[in-house]
């Protein structure tokens, strides 16, 4: 643990002494950041699973995705929990788990409601409508691992 935190320390100085706005800029929207590489991590995780299970391994489709879902979904948590806001009880972990699952679902119909009110009805190209849909649901789901979830 020694070598990551002191690598860590020496890339940090780098970065400072080379790039100070730029770092200035990273550590104001650290906790954002974290998040973005948290979740983008999470969705990897997601496909290259879902490649190892249905492409590689031939599994049904349906279960390949459901394993794959579940195994990044815990991914999800975990680095969310841990390493985005860096919240380590373990008192709480079952709360926090049965929160994070119901924002799962609240972010499931809302991404399907939006993208049909985008699409459907406002008639906007399907993947602008997924993209500022997904960034609205990226927002929300910030908001709420921060303040509802994972609060002190």
């Amino acid at each position: 643990m020694d070598l990551i935190y002191t690598s860590y320390q020496h890339f940090r100085s780098w970065f400072s002494g080379h790039y100070p706005r730029f770092y200035n800029l990273c550590e104001k929207y650290k906790g954002f950041i974290k998040f973005f590489v948290a979740g983008s991590s999470a969705g990897v995780t997601n496909l290259a699973l879902l490649y190892f299970f249905y492409g590689l391994l031939k599994f049904d489709v349906i279960l390949s995705t459901s394993i794959a879902f579940i195994l990044s979904f815990l991914v999800s948590f975990v680095l969310q929990k841990l390493w985005t806001f860096r919240n380590y009880s373990r008192e709480q972990v079952t709360r926090q788990l049965i929160l994070y699952v119901i924002n799962i679902a609240i972010g499931l119909g809302l991404n399907a409601w939006l993208m049909h009110l985008l699409v459907n009805v406002w008639s906007v190209w399907y993947i602008l409508a997924g993209v500022l849909v997904n960034l609205f649901i990226g927002i929300w789901n910030y908001i709420v691992y921060r303040y509802i979830v994972f609060k002190e």
